[in-house]
């Protein structure tokens, strides 16, 4: 069992939404904030404080980064905001600077845990973190499309008035336009959904779950500026998973090296995650389709990686 110490480097909307989830499922026994607007994280660990007598008792402190030598996982969403009508690769340049002076704050203290990435555009940052950290890649994750996959079961759930509990499938590749489902390995109750949805609308269903699930951030965003209580919730979630070894399936973004024919690449596959990261690779036997999508998906994420490194 780790000592359950969490840093979490990024106090807006997503951190502390996060932060606040953390504390109310009694997730960590330990969570310092960092972030650049020293007044605002100090603000947060006061109101935070104010639940305390309702939710699992834990330590809130405003960190720095020194305090990154004790933590068992950084969890990082600082950087600058998708905007309406903004895709998230065209926030790579600024956040890509942000990210770099995080990471080298970060291993200056003799870090020695899991880095959990979800600043966007979260594939490229996951990599990045993990060339300038020098950490093993099962250290390194990013959220990739865990929250991607949330939406597909939510909208799936949603569609056909199904516990969202009992449907199972995953988002894969770029946490972003190139995403897609992986409708093969996509289950209602342990049915195949290309069984349990009627043949008539099989298709046009299956088309309209892929674009509600593609643009779900950028209606979001169109209507109230920001997303933050998903990612938040998948981010404790994750976290969780690491924290009590849980061993559990997420589609995440890691590092690759030969896994699905693709190296040097950090993207959106399903996983297992445990006490020490990622505790392996799950290869789904893609069809030719799939497996190009995904194949498409990371020379994307490359293209746009080979412009910050």
């Amino acid at each position: 069992m780790k000592s359950a110490n969490i840093i979490l480097v990024g106090d807006g909307a997503i951190g502390s939404s996060y932060a606040f989830n953390c504390l109310t499922t009694g997730v960590g026994k330990s969570i310092g904030i960092i972030d650049v607007n020293r007044e605002r994280v100090q603000g947060d660990v006061e109101d935070l404080a104010d639940a305390l007598p309702y939710v699992s008792q834990k330590n809130i402190y405003a960190a720095n980064y020194e305090d990154c030598r004790y933590a068992d996982i950084v969890v990082i969403t600082a950087g600058v905001a998708q905007k309406p009508g903004e895709t998230r690769l065209q926030l790579l340049q600024k956040n890509a600077a942000i990210i770099t002076e995080i990471t080298n704050q970060i291993m200056a203290n003799d870090f020695d845990g899991i880095i959990l990435v979800a600043s966007n555009p979260v594939d490229i940052l996951t990599e990045l973190v993990l060339r300038l950290s020098g950490l093993p890649r099962n250290r390194v994750l990013g959220s990739g499309t865990a929250l991607d996959t949330a939406r597909l079961r939510s909208e799936i759930g949603r569609r056909y008035n199904v516990d969202v509990r009992s449907v199972h499938g995953y988002i894969m590749g770029e946490h972003g336009d190139s995403e897609f489902p992986v409708w093969d390995f996509t289950t209602i109750g342990g049915q195949p959904i290309r069984d349990f949805v009627p043949a008539s609308r099989l298709a046009g269903d299956l088309d309209a779950i892929s674009t509600q699930v593609k643009t779900a951030a950028y209606s979001i965003i169109q209507k109230k500026g920001a997303t933050f209580y998903g990612i938040a919730a998948s981010l404790t979630r994750l976290t969780a998973a690491v924290l009590n070894d849980d061993r559990a399936a997420f589609a995440m973004s890691v590092h690759l090296d030969g896994e699905y024919g693709l190296h040097d690449v950090s993207i959106g596959v399903p996983v297992l995650l445990g006490a020490n990261g990622l505790a392996r690779i799950i290869e789904l036997d893609l069809n030719a389709a799939d497996a190009k999508r995904l194949a498409d998906s990371a020379e994307i994420l490359k293209a746009n990686l080979n412009s910050v490194l």
